[in-house]
């Protein structure tokens, strides 16, 4: 009975949607049935000959709901869990409906206590990810303070491709944060709490933005001031303000009021001071210009960080321009079929994936039964959770994958000595499954090594512990080598990679966001949502160009040349959105018809030498 209620507790935390009412209450119980009843059930253990076509079938239209959103995508992989599941216990019972009794009950066991979660910190998911945005807002202001250190190698550009891969991860969890507000502002019209929480995400946007500007060159800096204390007071205010956005991360976390930290005032004195010293140096006015908007940006990140609290008191109830949110779910069917459209080819990364999943799955089972391996179907769980839709992604997780099975079963094997009273084993089982769960999203091969203890005391418990260690690493690789072969050989990433359009989408996206800040200029500055959406397009198209280079990086087959004419140009994207950032930073209503002209001629100027330029268009199709 343990081993099927454990699996249904893991199934559900692993499909967790705690986000979502409707399917924590209806889907998710539809889905246990379905997957549960005895024609599905008796299809999973038939000849192979019969299953792998049905599996091709159902696994690859499982995989397509991802495109749909998120949460389908994670309904589609709790099916296939739930299905490996139910193969993995199905001859512990002479009964047919035993272990689907027991896998349903550790999964509304678990969904319960989910739900009296939720009627008890109503948002707190919420807030574990606007938590996360201003974790990964501290490590980009980290980072960004990195490139004012005055002893950084003249022609290193490592530091800016650190901050371009930081700036796509923290796009990503303020991507998954507005989601999150979404699903909050429809369940309730204007709490106070979710009002809380919106204002703290519209303030990490806006610091975001301040942050990824740049004013001038930062090799400038560096030559002209080497020797001065300005690049030092600079880099170290910038890892201040990190610090104090962890600070707020953590005070997220704990629901405690944040606290400013007092220092500030004396640091930007001091700053004032250096400045000063750097003026009467006789520094180009030019240079002086650009420290004194950075200077300005600094305090304006400073303004928001100490005024955050006050400004939850003050916040307005209702809805208007500046508090809306772009919704981006499905608005029916029409939607529904031209997202799917979408994903109907092997262009879409979520097709090759679907695929490669079937097919891997697929051959996993014909593995199995023509092998006849008792726990075989740790390859097909293995496959499951190794195979990512890149290369790059896949790889890493096989790794951690390997590395904590075999941690698990080396520490697993003494642990079954040392406790043999099943009380004991129990209590284990208890302390694995909670580390497995604190770890499975930001420690995978410490996740790995926790579940791999809990399946070795839930074996012993049956008095198979020691007997299914060596299976449980055999299998583990040959899972890892099928994921592998999959991705290196089903439509391989570099094959479809197309960096030029990439590269063009999101030059497009920088195009729009400079446009949208010139009508700023034009009429005056606010943070009306069609400005948010031009802004978080561009960084998500330079999220999106930073990935793909990164990926470039870890492929076998890819030249060196071409490695490093990706990496310079993600360095230029990211360069050339923190330049129209610094625009974004400082706009406001401007009322010279002379500058206005000058700022219309050179956006067209940006626009024409981007889309129009003969050696723009070569340099990108040589990649």
């Amino acid at each position: 009975m343990t081993i099927p209620l454990t699996l249904g507790v893991v199934a559900a935390a692993l499909t967790d949607l705690t986000t979502v009412w409707l399917a924590v209450c209806v889907i998710l119980p539809l889905l246990w049935f379905a997957f549960l009843s005895p024609p599905l059930r008796g299809a999973a253990v038939s000849v192979a000959a019969a299953v792998c076509p049905w599996f091709n079938r159902v696994y690859h239209r499982l995989y397509l709901l991802g495109g749909l959103g998120q949460r389908y995508a994670t309904i589609a992989f709790g099916a296939l869990l739930i299905a490996i599941y139910t193969m993995l216990g199905v001859t512990l019972y002479d009964h047919w409906y035993l272990q689907p009794l027991f896998l349903l009950a550790g999964a509304v066991w678990y969904n319960l206590l989910t739900l009296s979660g939720h009627l008890i910190f109503p948002i707190r998911p919420l807030q574990d990810n606007l938590a996360r945005s201003y974790e990964q807002l501290a490590r980009y202001l980290e980072l960004k303070s990195r490139l004012f250190d005055p002893d950084l190698e003249d022609e290193s550009q490592a530091p800016l491709y650190d901050l371009a891969l930081a700036n796509g991860q923290l796009v990503a969890t303020l991507n998954q944060t507005k989601v999150s507000l979404l699903t909050r502002l429809r369940g309730d019209r204007g709490q106070r709490g979710t009002r809380r929480t919106l204002q703290y995400y519209f303030v990490a946007q806006d610091i975001h933005e301040r942050a990824s500007s740049s004013h001038i060159q930062y090799q400038t800096l560096r030559d002209q001031f080497r020797y001065s204390d300005v690049m030092f007071r600079f880099q170290r205010m910038l890892s201040m303000q990190a610090q104090a956005c962890q600070k707020l991360s953590r005070a997220i976390l704990l629901r405690e009021p944040y606290q400013h930290d007092a220092h500030f005032e004396r640091a930007f004195m001091h700053l004032d001071a250096a400045l000063e010293r750097v003026r009467a140096g006789g520094a180009s006015d030019e240079q002086l210009n650009a420290l004194g908007y950075l200077l300005n940006n600094l305090r304006a990140i400073d303004a928001q960080l100490a005024t955050i609290e006050s400004v939850q008191t003050t916040a307005p109830a209702g809805s208007n321009t500046e508090t809306l949110l772009a919704d981006d779910r499905l608005g029916g069917l029409s939607d529904i079929w031209l997202r799917l459209q979408r994903n109907m080819s092997p262009e879409s990364a979520l097709f090759r994936h679907a695929v490669r999943m079937s097919l891997v799955l697929c051959a996993g089972y014909a593995f199995i039964q023509f092998t006849g391996l008792q726990h075989g179907y740790w390859i097909l769980l293995t496959s499951l959770f190794v195979c990512q839709p890149n290369y790059n992604a896949t790889r890493h997780r096989l790794a951690l994958r390997i590395i904590g099975t075999l941690v698990g079963v080396a520490i697993g094997l003494p642990v079954l000595l040392l406790v043999p009273s099943v009380e004991g084993q129990l209590l284990l089982i208890v302390l694995t499954g909670v580390l497995f769960f604190a770890f499975r999203n930001v420690q995978y091969a410490h996740a790995t090594m926790f579940i791999t203890l809990l399946v070795l005391l839930c074996f012993n418990l049956l008095g198979e512990g020691f007997e299914v260690a060596l299976p449980r690493i055999i299998d583990t690789l040959i899972g890892c080598a099928i994921a592998w072969a999959a991705v290196s050989f089903i439509w391989p990433d570099w094959k479809f990679r197309n960096l030029p359009r990439v590269l063009d989408r999101a030059m497009n996206a920088n195009c729009r966001y400079l446009d949208a800040i010139l009508e700023q200029y034009h009429q005056g500055r606010d943070n009306r949502l069609a400005y948010r959406v031009a802004r978080r397009d561009a960084y998500n198209r330079d999220a999106e160009l930073a990935s793909v280079v990164s990926n470039l990086s870890t492929e076998p087959r890819a030249d060196a040349t071409q490695r490093e004419t990706a990496f310079r140009l993600l360095c230029l994207n990211h360069t050339f959105t923190s330049y129209i950032s610094a625009l974004g930073a400082h706009r406001e209503k401007l009322s010279t018809p002379e500058i206005l002209a000058l700022l219309d001629d050179a956006v067209c100027y940006v626009d024409d030498a981007l889309h129009h330029t003969p050696r723009m268009n070569s340099g990108c199709n040589r990649l």
